[in-house]
């Protein structure tokens, strides 16, 4: 069964007039980096109290929505964290608290590096404020209008018979090996870009394409559109800088893999329980 996005979660643009501050979450980021608190082993936002009262700079604060019947923000500090917290880059969360929570806190990363790469009219260069209805930002000079940056892209599982092809990286760690992934380029469409990046990563030809599911995957702000399909001929020619090498792995032969928290583990998991 493939995971859902967060259970309890609404996106609004602006708070309830009723919320209940002692649910709130903050995720708060410093530089590249998102601070947090261990409970229990795993990473969690800060609550109220602790963002109340932390000695730092906060520079913007923004409003994500409802989770959990409490408030949740993305915000932006400068300074030292102090005792009891630690940071991380978002990565360190992958897999060490709960979906929900992983999720919220990609969405607050991408929020927040909006709001700082949108201050100005990419346009006319004019001081950019948020808009009165929506989730953007709008330029009182000429009307441009800037929402949140999606990039769509896609992420591939090719399967031969009882194997499946993985590839490893050319920037991954020796003995990491995963599904083939690429964006999609504009004019495209999701199954041309299936096509096109398979033959240009691994030489290959596919047919039979398949849609599995999705993945908001916030490095930096992809949604992940996940396939199965059927190889079709060719020999594997991995793309030089790109794929570091490539093989038909099966059930009893298989690398180190991506975490079950990622879609291509879901991917990879998914064919596996058809064997």
């Amino acid at each position: 069964m493939w995971p859902h996005d967060p259970d309890g979660f609404e996106s609004l643009v602006m708070p309830p007039e009723s919320t209940d501050p002692d649910r709130a979450k903050y995720f708060v980021f410093v530089g590249r980096e998102i601070m947090g608190v261990m409970d229990a082993g795993a990473p969690r936002p800060l609550n109220d109290g602790e963002f109340r009262w932390l000695e730092m700079d906060i520079k913007c604060q923004l409003y994500l929505g409802q989770h959990e019947g409490g408030p949740a923000y993305a915000a932006f500090a400068e300074g030292s964290p102090g005792e009891g917290f630690f940071t991380t880059d978002l990565r360190g969360w992958l897999g060490k608290t709960s979906p929900s929570l992983f999720y919220l806190a990609g969405r607050a990363q991408q929020h927040i590096a909006w709001h700082f790469e949108h201050q100005f009219c990419g346009r006319c260069g004019t001081a950019m404020v948020d808009h009165e209805a929506d989730r953007a930002k709008h330029c009182g000079s000429c009307g441009l209008i800037s929402y949140p940056r999606i990039s769509p892209s896609i992420i591939v599982l090719i399967k031969r018979d009882d194997k499946m092809l993985l590839a490893r990286n050319a920037m991954w760690p020796n003995g990491m090996f995963s599904t083939l992934a690429g964006f999609v380029e504009p004019g495209e469409s999701i199954e041309q870009t299936v096509h096109r990046e398979i033959k240009e990563e691994v030489g290959l030809d596919v047919t039979n394409l398949q849609y599995r599911g999705s993945q908001s995957w916030p490095f930096p702000n992809s949604l992940m559109l996940g396939f199965h399909c059927d190889y079709a001929g060719g020999d594997i020619v991995c793309q030089e800088g790109e794929i570091a090498e490539a093989n038909f792995f099966g059930k009893d032969d298989l690398p180190k893999m991506p975490p079950k928290t990622a879609i291509s583990r879901w991917l990879i998991d998914e064919f596996l329980d058809t064997l």
